[in-house]
């Protein structure tokens, strides 16, 4: 058995034309879709990036115990699992999270990876004084932010240039896009035909191809952005901050004709690997997975992004396909049942035979492949110190805390590092060693104390002081744009939120947190008792 994994970041559900988007061709990504089974109602888990890479390794949830991380020395990845089995694992990525402090561990799951550079500020060229008086000439200061910055001048990453040091690199980067194969997305799929024509004899492997793109800052080749040209005569926008949209027309036109493109450009190379696959004749053998990790606000709801907001249907309704070689028959049939991002985990297992770890709580979807099965009642998403989110398909349900300073929660760990960075001595004051989770083998683990300034939320730390709880029925409202007032809802579906909780292990202080009574392990969509976990693993936190 093999498996092509294609992993983009940020793609937006309704921007391809499988499912139901006009604004953008998308022939390739729809092709695929009459020979694969496409999932309507898939979500995403936990956000945004490295969360939402720890759920999709791991087959469970993990925004309840802590923020953006590594994977923890306890955690089952699919990659090592697999490997484990026989199954040799092989990433081809531009991700440049994964090469930070907070991404450790992922790469290193699988038995070889390939790291394509020059994504966003993830520096193609060693250039230690950046051009900062050609970077304002050409960018937009509101999304490259160089006022006050001398030329001359280096800069770091380390104190309040941050933001400029990390927008400098992304400019410079753009300077050595000389040719298209200069595009990193251009160069992952170039290693990916080289591995895929290095192992044309073998079985039993398993390549991710993971794309940054089209994740901001939306920058693709000329011929794909003319197809998408807003008239637009400004300075370079092109990385929308996470806030509030003050644009005007013209300028949302033009930060959403940069991400059109971009994702016209994933279209054309996604169709190079269909051609491949028909070539190659690899759907005999081969299965083929597409999906992303989350979308983006581009201007609906009035905001830019994907923190701090509610997790609206444009970033928390995603694609995703699939196309297995026993099922060929399925090809162009939809599933209209609930599916998230940790199901995957268990559903490459189950595609070569590996044995699911009793730790996860997704669901493998291979028996989707071949008719509707109900595996979720409903789902669970979210941000660590962010709203909740439930989704039963027809109501979703966002719950922010009763305490929107988000003091008392706390981080469970045993990898203390943000994003970038170690967590910072005042927060390592304030560990202790606490009992395990039933998820972490035994292991005990550092209870850290949430500083609000190293939330990801807002990408900032943010306040969610200006937000509130609200309900939508998607049948009826499906762009979410009237709350709808239905209290008994609210409480069947609050009630499955402490279900999902219970289901994870939660920390008690979460439950407090959003204002929740512990209630009754929602698994694979029935109710079981939280009380019937082995004993040996239960906490007093």
């Amino acid at each position: 058995m093999k498996t092509v994994f294609v992993l983009f970041d940020s793609l937006n559900r309704l921007a391809l034309g499988a499912y139901g988007g006009t604004a953008i061709e998308t022939p390739n990504f729809d092709r695929f879709a009459k020979l694969a089974v496409t999932f309507d109602k898939h979500y995403v888990g936990s956000l945004p990036c490295m969360p939402a890479r720890r759920d999709l390794h791991t087959g469970r949830l993990n925004f309840m115990h802590r923020s953006w991380g590594p994977l923890e020395p306890f955690d089952e990845s699919f990659a090592r699992t697999l490997s484990q089995n026989g199954v040799y694992t092989h990433l081809i990525s531009d991700h440049l999270h994964y090469f930070e402090d907070g991404g450790w561990g992922y790469a290193n799951a699988f038995d070889s990876w390939d790291f394509i550079r020059g994504q966003e500020y993830d520096p193609v060229k060693a250039l230690v004084v950046p051009p900062v008086d050609r970077i304002i000439e050409k960018y937009d200061e509101r999304h490259y932010p160089f006022a006050g910055l001398k030329p001359g001048k280096t800069m770091t990453r380390h104190n309040s240039e941050k933001m400029a040091w990390k927008k400098s690199r992304a400019a410079v980067n753009r300077d050595f896009l000389k040719e298209e194969a200069d595009f990193p997305t251009a160069k992952c799929f170039a290693s990916a035909f080289e591995f895929l024509d290095l192992n044309a004899a073998a079985d039993d492997w398993f390549l991710q191809l993971e794309c940054f793109d089209p994740h901001e800052p939306f920058v693709a080749p000329e011929r794909f952005r003319a197809a998408y040209d807003s008239g637009y005569s400004g300075k370079i926008l092109d990385w929308p901050v996470y806030e509030k949209v003050t644009n005007s027309a013209e300028e949302i036109a033009e930060i959403r004709g940069n991400y059109a493109a971009l994702i016209a450009m994933c279209d054309e190379y996604f169709g190079k690997l269909l051609d491949y696959f028909d070539a190659h004749d690899l759907w005999k053998d081969t299965a083929l997975v597409l999906t992303t990790d989350h979308g983006f606000l581009l201007s609906e709801h009035e905001w830019w992004g994907k923190n701090r907001t509610p997790y609206y249907e444009e970033i928390s309704h995603i694609p995703l396909m699939i196309r297995h070689p026993d099922h060929g028959g399925a090809a162009g049939s939809r599933r209209s049942g609930l599916t998230q991002t940790p199901d995957l985990m268990p559903t490459f297992l189950d595609f070569h035979g590996c044995k699911v770890p009793t730790s996860v709580t997704g669901a493998s979807l291979l028996p989707l492949l071949a008719d509707e099965v109900t595996v979720h009642e409903s789902l669970a998403l979210g941000m660590f110190a962010g709203p909740v989110c439930v989704t039963d398909g027809h109501y979703s349900y966002f719950r922010y805390p009763d305490n929107p300073a988000r003091e008392g929660l706390n981080l469970y760990t045993l990898m203390p590092t943000h994003m970038t960075s170690h967590f910072d001595i005042d927060e390592l004051k304030t560990s202790e060693l606490v009992e395990p989770f039933d998820f972490t083998k035994g292991v005990p683990l550092l209870k850290i104390r949430m500083d609000p300034k190293n939330s990801q939320v807002g990408a900032d730390g943010t306040s969610l002081a200006e937000c509130e709880s609200v309900l939508f029925d998607l049948d009826a409202d499906p762009a979410q744009e009237t709350p709808l007032s239905d209290p008994t809802t609210v409480d069947r579906l609050t009630a499955q939120i402490s279900g999902h909780f219970a289901q994870h292990d939660a920390p008690k202080e979460l439950y407090a947190h959003f204002g929740l009574a512990p209630g009754p392990s929602v698994a694979g969509g029935a109710l079981r008792s939280h009380n019937s976990r082995k004993k040996t693993n239960r906490r007093t936190i």
